[in-house]
């Protein structure tokens, strides 16, 4: 589906080919009605900002939001894993999902970049990538509130991929999530410091080791929930 194509276009960094397609961006939205009104009207902001923008002024203030800011990373995995070998694993297991589907990446790609994840997201059934996405909507709730509180457009996108999802993201795993404080951008020392905490950590041990395809991503990506049910998943 192109609604993710689109999304993911609108969350990698600005260049000037984004510039010049962003305008087309919102017919294709328009015409797959995967996005519920709201949600719609929200993003288009964000296209109209991106295609009349100064592209450096774009890329510096994209820069100050998801390059210098831990808690907004768009890596998926740094904030359930941290830096931790269990991190390591569950990108293995998300690079096999990708190739079993067909789908290559480059070798200095990280497979939980929340871009390339919609890129493969885009050429999967809507059911199946509704499903998927079901499985990160924690994470993608907890950057949403964390970019509303930054008064950012791109709030908008993660607003959107939530409602898609398959399953709603919980509060509680949610406030988890928040509790780390959002450093300002602009304070080296403490960027410094939170890029050095130790790893993010919800609960002890780890389940999945070798788990490859849909249930390894739903089984790392739902490592967060044993912070509020300690009950242990059963394996598939």
């Amino acid at each position: 589906m192109r609604t993710f194509k689109v999304l993911s276009a609108l969350l990698s960094y600005p260049t000037e080919s984004l510039i010049a397609a962003a305008p087309e961006f919102g017919a294709v939205l328009i015409a797959e009605k995967l996005l519920p009104p709201a949600q719609l009207r929200a993003i288009e902001a964000l296209i109209e900002e991106i295609a009349g923008g100064d592209v450096y002024d774009l890329q510096e203030r994209y820069g100050m939001l998801f390059d210098r800011s831990k808690t907004l990373a768009l890596h998926l995995f740094e904030h359930v894993h941290g830096e931790s070998r269990d991190r390591g694993q569950a990108m293995v297991d998300l690079k096999a999902m990708y190739e079993g589907a067909g789908l290559m990446i480059a070798a200095n790609e990280l497979p939980d970049y929340v871009p390339l994840l919609l890129e493969f997201l885009s050429t999967r059934p809507v059911a199946e990538a509704c499903e998927l996405l079901g499985q990160t909507a924690h994470i993608l709730a907890a950057l949403a509130e964390r970019l509303g509180r930054r008064q950012s457009n791109y709030k908008a996108i993660f607003d959107g991929l939530v409602v898609m999802a398959a399953e709603a993201p919980r509060r509680d795993i949610v406030d988890e999530l928040l509790k780390s404080a959002d450093t300002d951008p602009m304070d080296l020392v403490a960027l410094d410091a939170a890029w050095e905490e130790e790893e993010v950590r919800f609960g002890p041990g780890t389940q999945g080791q070798g788990a490859c395809g849909h249930e390894g991503l739903i089984a790392k990506l739902r490592h967060a929930r044993r912070a509020v049910n300690p009950a242990p998943t059963p394996q598939q």
